[in-house]
């Protein structure tokens, strides 16, 4: 395998850990749990396609992040 391969798989192991883990990361992206550890263990390629779909995913989960740290700013005071 590439030093470019592995660097993928470890990227993609990477994003899909900052998603939540497997489980979610396949519930986000309504992916079979198993096809994700073939992707992650290099059984199966990292298609540009998947990788873009990971890529929106976590825009989308930072989106929601954001969103959630303005409702506890609003409803927490700040600190003097």
């Amino acid at each position: 395998m590439g030093a470019r391969m592995q660097e993928r798989q470890d990227h993609f192991a990477y994003c899909v850990q900052l998603l939540g883990g497997t489980t979610a990361f396949a519930r986000r992206l309504r992916i079979d749990e198993r096809a994700i550890r073939r992707f992650i263990n290099g059984e199966r390629p990292i298609s540009d396609g998947l990788m873009r779909d990971t890529a929106a995913a976590l825009r989308a989960i930072g989106d929601e992040a954001i969103a959630a740290a303005g409702v506890i700013d609003a409803a927490v005071p700040s600190q003097p």
